[in-house]
């Protein structure tokens, strides 16, 4: 996840033993069982496809920061991310679990490390649990701790963290009336101290059958690192597979309308 930062962003049912957490009303015995109920609650309603601009701003530790544009489209487990204007051909192709980085539409480099953001808000809603949960072992949120806390003013599910004092432990936030993720602390890039990043996902709008949050901001130790703010949002853009395979990175029309 170390790359995540500077070129992110922006993600068979389950057995027996979470039947009780998708028939049950009550809460959620445990993370599976609650990813089992986000699923099902937008299962066969949540779009295909998303396209946005992201305007982009990253912190340096001297204080200064620098601001960019980004284009952006996401289609089941994959995202691609231009940065600066498409024809130039720079920009990042992320999987659930790899990272392709691209330079004048050549793959520079690849990387086995995968976007947080694929399967916790939208692989849940799109693919079967057991592939989100696959996707998500590598950072290690303990399924089986659940706790409740508010955030911004709404009962949010916590899984990974069974206290309200377990900050560090890695963990997503799930807002209980719609069932998104809000908040994460994941590691998203390497620390001495292998310490979590903070992610806050803000300003959710309706969109498609699902919900999008128009403001990303990362933090570390309280301290901001990059801040997403997203415009021009459109959902279920024709888009082919070619668009996110990193071998076909220029071919084909860009969504992105030219003046």
């Amino acid at each position: 996840m170390r790359s995540l930062i500077t070129l992110s962003l922006f993600l068979g049912l389950a057995s027996c033993a979470t039947a009780a957490g998708r028939t049950n009303a009550g809460e959620p015995a445990d993370g599976r069982a609650l990813l089992a109920r986000m699923h099902d609650r937008y299962a066969g309603h949540w779009f295909e496809t998303l396209t946005f601009v992201q305007r982009t701003t990253q912190y340096r530790p001297d204080g200064t920061s620098q601001v960019s544009t980004w284009y952006e489209a996401q289609r089941g487990p994959r995202l691609r991310i231009d940065v600066g204007d498409p024809s130039a051909g720079n920009g990042a192709l992320y999987t659930a679990d790899s990272l392709y980085v691209l330079r004048a539409g050549k793959v520079v480099r690849t990387m086995a490390e995968g976007n947080p953001f694929l399967p916790l808000i939208v692989g849940v809603y799109t693919q079967p649990l057991e592939q989100t949960i696959a996707q998500i072992a590598p950072y290690k949120v303990d399924l089986s701790r659940l706790h409740t806390e508010e955030l911004e003013g709404k009962p949010t599910y916590v899984v990974g963290s069974a206290s309200p004092t377990d900050t560090t432990s890695p963990q997503f936030w799930v807002e209980k009336e719609r069932l998104i993720v809000t908040r994460f602390r994941l590691p998203l890039f390497p620390t001495p101290d292998h310490r979590v990043q903070d992610v806050r996902l803000e300003n959710n709008v309706p969109v498609g059958g699902g919900w999008l949050a128009t403001r990303v901001r990362m933090l570390d130790q309280g301290k901001p690192v990059q801040t997403e703010e997203y415009s021009d949002w459109r959902v279920n853009v024709p888009l082919p597979e070619t668009f996110f395979q990193a071998e076909h990175w220029m071919e084909g029309k860009h969504w992105v309308k030219k003046p």
